[in-house]
């Protein structure tokens, strides 16, 4: 029987050992971040004008009313006595329970997040499929008509802002056109029974294809745009890591053995110009979670961002504190998981 190769063996231990050490760094610097947040967040929402209570109850309420609300919700306690008691139930997984809806803070956000990571997602998916091929060929062809066209587009995908671009797209593709709907998730009896809480994917597992071309239509206006910005974004770090690349010592190489200039660009240099366009697509998607509140205002979808619009106007505190550090716990992990994709492409940052 042949004995396993030591050295081998003890490399993968080593890099493996890598691995872990350099993920576990990155978690434990999270905490401080998700500290600071969460103080800053209760200190902000404590300092903007106008009383939850009275603006719940009514302005009309005695003040005995008043005072008993308060003391139910813990309102009546010094600002660090709450924000201690507010430490101590997150880190048990309780946010604490909404004055607005009167439910438990997590049982809300379940019932909205959905919606929002569903737009999120196929707003990355659209700006992904178009500004990736683009800016590879871009960057492969620089100066020529397809580069002019993606920098033009990538401009315009930077410098529009969403809501404007949001009822413009109503305007005319719902207004003018009448192809697809304004608002909503789905058209009232046609979607099934609500499981996972994504309308796309029970109707998928429901095979209740009439729900799914319905949910696609209603998704589609604010997923795009969402994604433009981010298109125009990724779009321009493609074709500028591409550039980069193509300018490299092993790319005059593989032209040099006789390798087609399709091969080249698609196989050696955009493996080697992945790592920026893996930072923004990490970063973007982040940023589309909580950047979606616009957009989810504009075509009133029904997600965490318009959750999060109703609990300000309401100063539901336990609320609005449960959904920024949701958001905020979201953008971690996202890093942490972008931080464990730079390890695996460049095994050099392990160390």
């Amino acid at each position: 029987m042949d004995r396993p190769n030591t050295p081998s063996l003890q490399l993968k231990l080593n890099q493996d050992f890598a691995m872990a050490s350099y993920l576990t760094q990155r978690l434990l610097g999270t905490i401080p971040v998700l500290l600071l947040i969460s103080l800053l967040v209760f200190l902000l929402i404590h300092a903007a004008p106008g009383d939850p209570t009275l603006l719940l109850l009514g302005e009309e309420t005695n003040a005995a009313e008043v005072a008993k609300a308060k003391e139910r919700w813990g309102l009546d306690q010094p600002l660090y006595v709450q924000y201690w008691r507010f430490l101590k139930s997150a880190a048990a997984g309780d946010f604490g329970k909404s004055f607005k809806f009167a439910e438990p803070v997590l049982d809300v956000i379940k019932t909205r997040l959905p919606a929002t990571i569903e737009l999120a997602f196929f707003a990355i998916v659209i700006a992904t499929l178009l500004a990736i091929p683009l800016g590879v060929w871009a960057g492969a062809r620089p100066n020529s008509w397809i580069d002019n066209l993606g920098t033009t587009f990538g401009l315009f995908g930077i410098s529009m802002p969403s809501f404007w671009l949001a009822i413009m797209l109503i305007l005319l593709l719902a207004g003018v056109l009448n192809i697809l709907p304004t608002s909503g998730r789905s058209t009232y009896g046609i979607a099934g029974p609500e499981q996972t809480g994504f309308y796309i994917l029970d109707s998928i597992l429901q095979t209740n294809w009439r729900a799914v071309w319905d949910a696609l239509t209603h998704l589609f206006l604010p997923a795009l745009a969402l994604g433009v910005n981010m298109l125009g974004i990724l779009m321009r770090v493609t074709r500028s890591s591409i550039l980069e690349v193509m300018n490299e010592d092993f790319i005059r190489t593989a032209r040099a053995k006789g390798l087609r200039e399709n091969n080249v660009v698609w196989r050696h240099v955009s493996s080697n110009a992945l790592i920026p366009v893996i930072t923004v697509v990490g970063l973007e998607l982040g940023t589309l979670l909580s950047g979606s509140i616009i957009v989810e205002t504009v075509f009133a979808w029904p997600g965490g961002g318009s959750l999060l619009i109703t609990a300000l106007n309401a100063r539901d505190y336990p609320l609005v504190t449960g959904l920024v550090m949701t958001y905020t716990m979201a953008f971690v992990m996202i890093n942490l998981i972008i931080d464990g994709l730079y390890a695996v492409v460049d095994p050099r940052i392990r160390y």
